[in-house]
């Protein structure tokens, strides 16, 4: 018993990905809105769903283009 107490005092993990994962959450949300509030069908509604869940790469992508690289 005492080696697992030695072992959880020694493991102390800080992480920092949940800020990450709020800020991805809260971009799907508002990506998901503006492409299903455009979309004039229901399938472009589902690519548009399709198109929230990718959103990072779409911004990745744009600005990769903007800046030339």
């Amino acid at each position: 018993m005492e080696d697992e107490t030695k072992t959880c005092k020694s493991n102390k993990k800080v992480n920092s990905a949940a800020s990450n994962g709020g800020f991805y959450g809260l971009g799907f949300i508002g990506a998901a809105i503006y492409f299903i509030s455009n979309a004039a069908t229901f399938g472009a509604g589902v690519i548009g769903f399709l198109k929230a869940i990718v959103w990072p790469a779409f911004l990745v992508y744009e600005a990769f283009k903007y800046f030339g690289l």
